[in-house]
């Protein structure tokens, strides 16, 4: 490999973080070349030890997930209780670039560690705090983790079925969350400092990283229509038997049901104004259930999967770990590598046509710090911190939800984003609103949530005027976007080589379902189906019920991994003066947060499945009644300490073996189900136990939390009046990114952008006479 460049070289990284989410962090830029040097206490960062399927892990060695998640690290033992160890750490970070640090806030200030601490000597150094609700705040010292942040953000009270115990998403996707969303930020003004000298302190929240994408903008849904709350619901159809296995049907939009009828021969159902609606669906479920099951069951996976196809319904195998190294797509793909110490695990999910990532190498023995790399130059991006990419264009084709967040996450680091749409075809997010109001296109959560801020296009791209008003404005772009199935934009001529041809400096990001290449290339695909097939269904739900779906945050995961690579991209273009492709698609994004159950698989032979609300890392865990109907209390006890305070709360309690669920499950019952939710929890994690309300998502945006760091900016919008924009989930000292403006109304900056292209007013007038641009969708009659 001697003489190969890797984006990140010279790029030196401390890591101060256990489990997953900081190190989740350092292997994206491992992986990238960067060197990452992990600190750790001298009992190690806990997950040495780990392995969720309780399959024993040597004494001194390390399991198989510890080393997926820090594979090419280089390891340093400091004690920072022992005399001397701040020193050491101080030593270390002197070197550095980035430090990552999860340290809880108050235990940081106690070590002396605050990101204030750490750049007081350096001003360059980029210091970004990985926490759970963020370095301040009446909640930073909250005790919580995945599950009870799940409650918090509303995700849980909403999967499942109204009565019933509701469920969580298992195998701590909220971690990874955090960990993906934080990513592009914390990059892009790492490389900005690295070239201006100017460092930050990049402040973290998972909360509100899980704000976005384990609901769908429900704040801004109250505000446009309030007084509506979402039930209790599960998607159907989703995840329904075959006759040898599970299929994952998703059906979101009216066509797509009322094809699916006529899969399942019930073509009388397609006419049924109640089915066409999830909620009516759901209030139907035993009849719908019984007439889907009685069809489905009939087939195979592999005959459902083809007949679905046939209607470009989004289909596909619901997966395992073990499915998942077996499925031929995959497979084709090269999708899993070998890694050196023993098992299978996905690769990273972009493929760069000129940039080469790092190979994979082995996690490093506790203390194994290593050779220091030779001094090598530091990759560099934009002059301006607080706007590491001020100066880049991009164009943004993209539609639905991860294209357009990924731009967003761009935009609010500083690039000018020209967002093209369709008035012919709209962007489909625009019609999810699944409510009834005049301008209905301008009323989705969904759409304004995704694409706030960005200058709005109209081009009808299936003709050839528009194609040339296209190719103007990718002459002077950075970088373009496109999440299309791979048919769509090569039906356009809109590839590669004319991109290139046009301007060689642009980046082109290719963000389909499956790849564009293998046995699924043209397959259709929403978030949705890819956490059926890349087996996060198979660890959300009940053990005796279901496989429930956690219902988006897929595109988030595939979103951050998305401008992430940009940032890579442009990075290499600033040593090599060229562009380049990127694909990535949202499955192979989806297999990084599922990448543990392939893992523990080809490792030890073990299937994770669902546990319902329980874990293996936290006992007891799980949702308890209530005095209000139907609302759940969330609790999770991780350490002896919280079992201490939790008996200290609930004294009966008291004497009982914090695992023996049997017998600790009805106590809990029995002292939750006669008080109101928010009390017991208030008082719960006021005492050190972690535990939350399950809130319903309306009610998210009025936290404390929120309210102190300011998360929601109200833009008012020509519209839709004062709209709570959620930020994105982090603040660079002390302040969340701005976004400027509201989202766009359809073709609202048309005629601006093609006056700035050269074209006069009669050319503008024309194009719009011959229906090439419009702020009207087509077929709907004006009003």
């Amino acid at each position: 490999m001697t003489g190969i460049r890797h984006p990140l070289d010279g790029l030196r990284v401390v890591e101060m973080g256990s489990q997953v989410m900081a190190p989740y962090v350092g292997k994206l830029l491992v992986d990238a070349g960067a060197d990452v040097v992990k600190v750790e206490s001298p009992a190690g960062d806990a997950y040495r030890s780990w392995s969720a399927s309780g399959t024993p892990v040597a004494d001194g060695g390390h399991g198989p997930w510890f080393a997926y998640l820090n594979a090419g690290k280089r390891s340093t033992v400091v004690d920072l209780d022992a005399p001397g160890g701040r020193d050491d750490l101080l030593a270390l970070v002197g070197e550095a670039h980035l430090v990552i640090d999860d340290h809880a806030p108050a235990r940081a200030s106690a070590l002396g560690v605050t990101a204030a601490d750490l750049r007081a000597g350096d001003p360059s150094l980029v210091v970004a705090t990985l926490t759970r609700f963020g370095a301040d705040g009446p909640w930073a010292g909250r005790p919580a983790n995945d599950f009870i942040l799940q409650a918090l953000v509303g995700s849980t009270e909403l999967r499942g079925f109204p009565g019933e115990e509701p469920v969580s998403v298992g195998g701590e996707l909220g971690d990874f969350i955090g960990a993906a969303m934080a990513a592009p930020g914390v990059l892009a003004t790492t490389l900005a400092a690295v070239r201006t000298g100017r460092g930050a302190h990049v402040d973290v929240s998972q909360y509100e990283a899980m704000m976005h994408c384990f609901q769908i903008y429900r704040p801004i849904f109250d505000a446009f229509f309030p007084g509506f709350r979402m039930p209790r619901t599960c998607m159907i159809p989703s995840i329904e038997p075959a006759s040898d296995g599970q299929v994952g049907f998703c059906c979101v939009t009216a066509q797509q049901w009322q094809d699916f009828c006529v899969v399942i021969e019930a073509p009388e159902w397609a006419d049924d104004e109640e089915l066409l609606s999830f909620n009516g669906r759901m209030a139907r479920r035993d009849e719908v259930w019984a007439r889907i099951r009685a069809a489905t069951s009939q087939r195979t996976v592999d005959e459902l999967v083809e007949l679905a196809m046939a209607f470009r319904i989004p289909v596909g195998p619901v997966g395992d770990g073990a499915d998942l190294l077996a499925r031929d797509h995959l497979v084709e793909r090269g999708t899993f590598r070998e890694h050196p110490e023993g098992f299978s695990a996905p690769r990273p999910p972009y493929r760069f046509s000129s940039s080469v990532l790092a190979p994979v190498r082995a996690a490093p023995a506790l203390g194994a710090a290593g050779d220091l790399p030779g001094p090598a130059p530091a990759p560099t991006i934009g002059d301006d911190p607080d706007r590491p990419l001020g100066g880049v264009r991009i164009v943004d084709l993209s539609a639905f939800w991860a294209g357009p967040v990924a731009t967003n996450m761009l935009r609010v680091l500083g690039a000018d984003v020209v967002k093209v749409e369709s008035h012919v075809r709209l962007d489909g997010m625009r019609w999810a609103s699944g409510m009834q109001r005049d301008l209905l296109w301008e009323w989705s959560p969904g759409y304004h949530g995704a694409n706030v801020g960005k200058t709005a296009v109209t081009l009808d791209l299936t003709r050839p005027e528009g194609i040339d008003v296209l190719g103007r404005l990718i002459d002077d772009a950075d970088v373009v976007v496109e999440n299309f199935s791979p048919r769509v934009t090569e039906q356009w001529g809109v590839t590669w080589d004319w991109i290139k041809g046009r301007n060689p400096r642009a980046v082109f990001v290719r963000a389909p379902a499956f790849g564009l290449d293998g046995p699924w290339r043209d397959r259709t695909g929403f978030a949705m189906t890819m956490e059926q097939v890349a087996g996060l269904a198979n660890r959300t739900g009940h053990p005796d019920g279901p496989l429930l779906i956690p219902q988006g945050p897929v595109d988030y995961l595939a979103a951050s991994h998305l401008a992430f690579g940009v940032l890579l991209a442009l990075a290499d273009r600033e040593r090599s003066g060229e562009g380049q492709m990127i694909e990535l698609p949202l499955m192979e994004a989806a297999l990084q947060s599922s990448a543990e159950q392939v893992v523990e698989w080809s490792a030890h032979g073990a299937t994770l499945g669902p546990m319902g609300n329980r874990s293996t890392s936290a006992s007891p865990q799980r949702l308890y009644a209530t005095v209000e109907d139907d609302r759940w209390l969330a609790v999770s006890v991780e350490s002896d300490a919280q079992w201490s305070a939790l008996c200290g709360v609930v004294s009966e309690l008291d004497g009982l073996d914090r695992h023996d669920v049997a017998a600790v499950d009805p106590v809990l019952e029995a002292w939750a189900v006669v008080r109101p939710g928010g009390d017991a929890a208030d008082k719960l994690w006021r005492a050190g136990v972690p535990s939350a309300w399950c809130e319903h998502p309306n009610d998210t945006a009025l936290s404390a939390q929120h309210a102190h760091r300011g998360f929601f900016q109200w833009i008012d919008h020509d519209l839709t009046g004062a709209t709570p924009y959620h930020s994105y989930p982090y603040r660079i000292d002390g302040a969340h990114l701005p976004y400027g403006g509201p989202s766009p109304m359809l073709g609202e900056h048309t005629d601006r952008v093609l006056a700035d292209l050269g074209y006069d007013e009669a050319d503008v007038a024309a194009l719009r006479e011959a229906g090439v641009t419009g702020d009207w969708p087509a077929g709907v009659p004006r009003r």
